[in-house]
């Protein structure tokens, strides 16, 4: 496999984890696949990023995530050992 292959599918790979995040969240249900509103939304999160509470909300969020992430793992294996 020739190495632009290689990376292809890794982005490939990369925006298709990226999009299950946005399922995963529950949004994609909550507006109707409203890709229009999806897009605003990641806009206006990038702005605040870029903002000057941004490390804030960076925190913020990645602690959030965290908890979810580590929440999800501790309950598949409580559901694997039963």
């Amino acid at each position: 496999m020739c190495a632009w292959q290689v990376e292809r599918r890794k982005r490939t790979r990369r925006l298709i984890e990226l999009g299950g995040l946005v399922v995963k969240a529950g949004i994609v249900d909550l507006i109707a696949d409203d890709r229009e509103m999806i897009y605003g939304a990641l806009l206006w999160i990038a702005a605040k990023l870029q903002g000057h509470d941004g490390k804030h909300a960076r925190e913020l969020w990645a602690a959030k995530g965290k908890q979810v992430f580590d929440a999800e793992r501790d309950e598949g294996k409580r559901t694997q050992r039963t």
